[in-house]
């Protein structure tokens, strides 16, 4: 083994000793561009001027690459934003003069301790390094097993409960088919004319009964057959939420990034407003939104907020409205109720199209600020002393020429790496289906840590909804004999003067936390 390393490895020897007496070169001198044994090295390591100058490196074979082939000078520094190696000229003169500059040591140094976190992050990302594709394989096949067993499961019993009760009823057919034909047997074996005249009006009759059997039929009606159809009825129900389980599973193993199972959101997490028209209002659990036409516009700016101490929101999925404005995302709460001043970062509908909006900094005022691109300039208050914009980009709509439109998503699913200071947004299709909409970067500040998940409706006018009529033609607007309309969250009924009663709460919900 040794052998052959020593084959495979290229000898250096020292370019300083004679022909007749050369020895292995210790370290190689790029300025000097020789290979030196130790003997020969000793100047370079004792003299200062040498030592401070002359970049040494382990022996290797000069073959041009130690210098620049631009420039044709000595490659001295190492450029960390491009990382390549540099000569002087570079590093001061030319495309690498405002880059991370670092002298080889120094630059060993670094990306050394760089590659050493790296691996202990790698460490732990995979389970102290311990992993193998038969340990992954395990794992996986361990997660379907159980789904599929449960699947099985839920098959088999299905089959033995629908088997098993319909078994004695096409027994007890089968027993006029067999009946029939010992009938047919019989009278087909009988010579004497007389006696099989005689027994001839029971052949038939057997035979005729025998003639209506079905035995694809399931049982007879009666509540013994309705039982068994709901009891059929509830485990079916059971087998297809395990094949959709199943099914999920395997679409997240293939492609986690568009299928993931949409679990519901943390309980602790709730609706915490900060404006609400007069036709807003939330449920008790403040985890839903409710909107009456008949009080104003849609229009509502909130929070949401864990009811824990402590909050590191991750993921959240809101329900919104499919004919309103609303903007979901984060902001800090100061900048909540105007987010065309703040510190924001955000999806935004305004029902016909989608537009990312993104808090930007600059390092002046810029005056040429396109006006349909950024909403105002704001100073920021951290230390950076940058100047602060709200960037909104188009990023899906509507075809309003009567084409094809681009679907608005209707649940929007959102996560929220703190680490990697990222927010990004999906549209849920299904229980286990995803599409991303957009992934944004968040430009980190003092103020990034006040960020908060947010939600602001509106603004849907209902002026031009529909009023309630009864049966009986009568039109209703905001009242029924006496009865006020629009104030109840949930569904009420008063009675029309034809004596009936008619729905008056045209409360609907358009928001919720899923």
């Amino acid at each position: 083994m040794s052998d052959n390393i020593q084959k495979d490895r290229q000898v250096i020897l020292c370019d300083m000793c004679t022909e007749e007496d050369r020895k292995l070169a210790h370290k190689t001198c790029m300025k000097c561009e020789i290979s030196m044994c130790v003997q020969h090295l000793h100047a370079h390591l004792t003299t200062p001027v040498l030592l401070q100058t002359h970049p040494l490196t382990e022996p290797m074979a000069l073959d041009g690459t130690t210098k620049c082939p631009q420039h044709g000078k000595l490659l001295e520094y190492y450029c960390l934003d491009d990382m390549t190696c540099v000569c002087v000229s570079c590093a001061i003169e030319d495309q690498h003069r405002l880059h991370n500059m670092k002298t080889f040591s120094t630059a060993h140094k670094e990306l050394m301790e760089k590659l050493d976190a790296e691996q202990k992050a790698l460490l732990v990302k995979t389970d102290d390094g311990n992993v193998s594709l038969e340990k992954w394989e395990k794992s996986e096949r361990e997660k379907l097993a159980r789904s599929s067993v449960r699947l099985i499961d839920a098959v088999t019993k299905l089959r033995d409960i629908a088997l098993t009760s319909v078994q004695s009823s096409v027994a007890a057919r089968m027993v006029s088919i067999k009946t029939s034909k010992s009938s047919l047997q019989a009278a087909q074996s009988e010579k004497d004319t007389f006696r099989f005249l005689q027994m001839y009006s029971q052949v038939h009759q057997d035979v005729e009964k025998a003639k209506t059997v079905d035995l694809r039929k399931g049982l007879e009606p009666g509540s013994d057959r309705d039982k068994l159809v709901q009891e059929i009825r509830q485990n079916g129900e059971k087998m297809m939420k395990q094949a959709d389980h199943l099914w999920g599973s395997l679409l997240t193993l293939v492609d986690p990034e568009n299928h993931q199972e949409l679990t519901t959101t943390s309980s602790d997490l709730i609706f915490d407003p900060l404006a609400l028209s007069p036709a807003m209002s939330l449920s008790e659990d403040k985890r839903k939104v409710f909107y009456n036409s008949w009080l104003g516009q849609c229009s509502a700016t909130l929070l949401i907020r864990s009811t824990q101490s402590d909050f590191n929101l991750q993921r959240w999925a809101v329900g919104l409205p499919k004919d309103s404005e609303w903007t979901i995302g984060l902001c800090d709460r100061q900048s909540a109720k105007n987010l065309k001043d703040g510190h924001v970062y955000a999806l935004s509908s305004n029902g016909k199209q989608l537009s990312c909006l993104t808090t930007e900094y600059d390092d002046s005022p810029d005056a040429s600020v396109n006006p349909q691109d950024f909403w105002q300039q704001q100073t920021d208050t951290t230390k950076t002393g940058k100047q602060r914009r709200v960037s909104s980009s188009l990023i899906g709509c509507q075809d309003v020429d009567g084409g094809e439109a681009t679907p608005l998503p209707e649940t929007v699913e959102v996560f929220w790496n703190l680490a990697a200071s990222s927010l990004t947004f999906f549209n849920r299709i299904g229980q286990h289906q995803r599409e991303e909409i957009i992934p944004i970067k968040i430009k980190m500040s003092l103020d990034s840590w006040d960020l908060k998940p947010f939600v602001q409706l509106g603004k849907r006018d209902g002026k031009n909804m529909t009023p309630r009529n009864c049966p009986c033609g009568k039109v209703y607007n905001k009242t029924i004999n006496g009865y006020s309309l629009g104030r109840s969250h949930y569904s009420c009924h008063a009675p029309c003067s034809c004596g009936a009663l008619i729905g008056v709460c045209i409360t609907e919900m358009v928001c919720e936390l899923h």
